[in-house]
């Protein structure tokens, strides 16, 4: 095959070409087969999406029937069956409140759309506000709209000149504080910096954006009990809005459906993608509320309505799966199958912490980050010209595992459906492709 023609995201190509090719042509329940007949685990659940494992039953049939009927049609003033159903079915299991879905194709474009909604929602208010306020170390998604959100400087400087102002609080990346501080006072320390620029601002900004629980392209940045909470409560005391970017870590990522359940939090947006199809076709969905959606109704000639859409939005095939996805969280009973995995999980982090290149173990849910760093006391990372988080993912995968990492930081992010045995397995994979790392780097 002829691998010149791909360019690839989020990848140095020249050394990608350097590189033997890793082909996937096949999947079933939580594993990948390549083009040579090896079977991995796929302990990046395909870039964070895949829930159920490849090949669900349910998810293939539904697609398959869905498929016989029609493709697509659009829903610019037309509409299909599973938009509807699906509709219905994701504000049943929202949090109170987000009544109306408006549908896109991925998550940088669910966060656009609440990004576009909010700000022509204060225009209809009679209100100018042009800013918006969101965290370091966020990534909210890749279209300007969402890059305007982000707080990570390697993937987002070079695009300053193209965005939107915004206003950038300190993330609680305790670990590593901007300010100086360890827990509990860095988290405390970051949310009332917060707090103080939205008091500041509060009157021209449009929205408060955040990844609840956890900031994962980051760098799986687990926030404290109460962040969040404080977060939202400070947007309804200055009457702003919050825009909730559930993209990564919704459906049952954290442990229950939603992470804004884990706080008790209704927020004005609720931004979804990934594991809403099951990790299986590209599809995004914006939840928002009654009175957000009644601000946009008019008579045609005022021009009140949402200029905004995409050709595949509500795509049938799409909804067709991730309807067949919500009927597997129901009838398989996944979320009360979690607790079990989480907590073993937690177990075999706690071997992990031992290395002598372990740095920090960040865990929420079934998500795990794992920071490798040069001196464990001064926390001094590792020179980025070493690609050591790198390193470990290639020996990883001459054992069976694949995964991806966020510099040094090694991500554990399997689907939900992964096996007690199978996390075992990925873990001791893990443990052992660090300390090959070590060796060779005389750590």
């Amino acid at each position: 095959m002829d691998l010149s023609k791909l360019w690839l995201p989020f990848t140095q190509m020249q050394e990608w070409l350097s590189e033997e090719p890793l082909v996937i042509v096949e999947g079933e329940g939580a594993t990948l087969t390549d083009s040579t007949g090896r079977r991995y685990i796929d302990g990046v659940a395909s870039l964070w999406c895949n829930v159920h494992g490849h090949r669900h039953p349910r998810i293939d049939r539904a697609v398959g029937e869905q498929l016989a009927r029609i493709a697509h049609t659009t829903l610019l003033g037309l509409v299909n069956e599973p938009a509807i159903e699906l509709a219905s079915r994701l504000a049943g299991i929202a949090p109170p409140g987000l009544a109306k879905v408006f549908y896109s194709d991925d998550g940088s474009t669910a966060v656009e759309v609440a990004v576009k909604m909010a700000y022509q929602y204060w225009q209809l208010k009679g209100e100018d506000r042009p800013l918006f306020l969101s965290f370091r170390n966020a990534y909210h998604g890749d279209t300007l709209g969402a890059v305007s959100l982000g707080g990570i400087e390697q993937f987002h400087e070079r695009f300053k000149g193209l965005l939107r102002p915004a206003l950038l609080a300190p993330s609680p990346y305790c670990y590593r504080c901007e300010l100086g501080l360890e827990l509990p006072g860095c988290a405390m320390a970051c949310v009332q910096r917060f707090e103080e620029l939205l008091a500041r601002n509060a009157s021209r900004v449009a929205a408060v954006a955040l990844e609840p629980l956890v900031q994962a392209a980051g760098g799986i940045i687990v926030q404290p009990p109460g962040f969040v909470r404080r977060v939202y409560e400070a947007t309804r005391r200055h009457g702003t809005l919050f825009i909730a970017d559930e993209v990564a870590v919704g459906f049952g990522r954290t442990g229950v459906m939603f992470a804004c359940e884990r706080e008790g939090i209704r927020p004005d947006f609720l931004c979804l993608s990934k594991g809403l199809t099951g990790g299986y076709l590209p599809l995004a969905a914006t939840l928002t509320t009654e009175e957000i959606y009644r601000a946009f109704l008019g008579e045609y000639a005022e021009y009140k309505h949402f200029f905004h859409g995409h050709t595949y939005t509500g795509n049938p095939l799409g909804c067709a799966a991730a309807i067949a996805s919500l009927d597997v969280f129901r009838e398989e009973g996944v979320l009360a199958r979690l607790a079990p995995k989480i907590r073993l999980l937690g177990e075999l982090l706690a071997r992990c912490r031992i290395l002598p290149s372990v740095g920090d173990v960040r865990q929420c849910g079934l998500i795990a980050g794992i920071e490798l760093v040069r001196d464990r006391v001064t926390k001094e990372p590792f020179d980025p010209s070493l690609r050591v988080g790198h390193r470990v993912t290639l020996r990883a995968r001459r054992r069976g595992l694949i995964i991806r990492p966020l510099g040094n930081v090694i991500v554990i992010f399997p689907p939900l459906c992964i096996t007690e045995e199978q996390l075992t397995e990925m873990l001791e994979t893990i443990y052992l492709s660090i300390q090959d790392v070590e060796r060779d780097l005389g750590c």
